[in-house]
């Protein structure tokens, strides 16, 4: 299969191990795909309250940032309206999805740290209209320890989305933190209800989940209550080696219920849609990396409107 066929869809979770699909390979940009191309998708069911997910991992390079702005951008490309807060410094979120986020534009730090209203700052995503972006500049790298003498410094987040959800009908909110567990992502963690876990189909896998885990712990029992592991999503799936297909297993052991049954493969085509400040959902749709976060979209859509129905 190439990475201009339409993939096929990733195995129901029987226990099997995935079928062979391979991953995509091709390096070379297309011109043809360089541009941003608009589709019309299937409507996606909405959830009867907005769903608050941050996107976590204390392992790095997971595919945190990817996963937040692909699954977010599938989710709008069905018709549904969908905030993405960058809380990331270098701002990589807000360059995947095209916006501007260059020293001094308002944004995320200005929400943290000056209280300003998310409704204020917040930009459409020229990937789809129903997408909305808060950016991160490289200021918010000034906000760990800006907020360290604030009071109720980590409910900050919490306020401003409540404030927003009062004033704007979004169906999804996704929360993209740093690589740390600082003040920003505890920020998220208090203000999401959900948590979105990327899993790399590679060894350690389950190393940085155990760690996130202690520290959901933590945060349930002082911060957030509400707090829950609702969605796993295995990523960079490589079904030419075995350890890919023993991780998938061993994830959707320990994650029976949480884990999607679309798995996301290595693609060369997720990894360079960003460097034209775009998702791979619109740079190359066809691909199998986009194919596969519209599908493990439409199952978090899906499976929200049954679960809070």
């Amino acid at each position: 299969m190439s990475d201009d066929d339409p993939a096929p869809s990733n195995p129901e979770n029987t226990g099997a191990t995935p079928a062979y699909s391979p991953p995509d390979t091709s390096s070379q940009v297309d011109a043809a795909h360089v541009s941003r191309e608009t589709r019309t998708y299937p409507r996606l069911p909405a959830p009867p309250a907005p769903r608050v997910f941050v996107v976590a991992n204390q392992k790095g390079g997971v595919g945190k940032t990817t996963t937040s702005v692909n699954i977010a951008a599938a989710l709008a490309q069905g018709g549904l309206s969908v905030l993405v807060i960058d809380l990331d410094p270098q701002g990589n979120a807000s360059t995947a999805l095209g916006v501007d986020h260059h020293a001094g534009t308002p944004g995320t730090y200005e929400v943290l740290i000056h209280g300003h209203s998310i409704a204020d700052h917040v930009v459409t995503s020229p990937e789809s209209p129903g997408l909305q972006v808060l950016p991160a500049t490289v200021d918010l790298a000034g906000a760990e320890i800006e907020l360290v003498s604030v009071v109720a410094r980590e409910n900050r987040l919490l306020r401003a989305i409540k404030r927003y959800l009062k004033e704007a009908a979004v169906d999804y909110v996704f929360l993209d933190c740093p690589p740390s567990l600082g003040l920003l992502t505890l920020n998220a963690l208090v203000a999401a209800g959900e948590i979105l876990i990327p899993i790399q189909c590679e060894y350690y896998a389950l190393e940085g989940v155990s760690q996130l885990m202690n520290t959901i712990g933590l945060v349930k029992g002082e911060l957030n209550d509400d707090l829950k592991v609702s969605t796993v999503l295995l990523t960079m799936f490589d079904a030419r080696t075995r350890l890919a297909a023993q991780v998938v297993d061993e994830v959707r052991a320990h994650f029976t219920e949480e884990t999607l049954r679309n798995v996301i493969p290595r693609s060369v085509r997720i990894s360079e849609a960003p460097s034209y400040g775009q998702t791979v959902l619109t740079y190359h749709p066809d691909s199998a990396g986009a194919v596969s976060y519209r599908e493990a979209a439409t199952e978090i859509a899906h499976r929200g409107a049954k679960e809070q129905a």
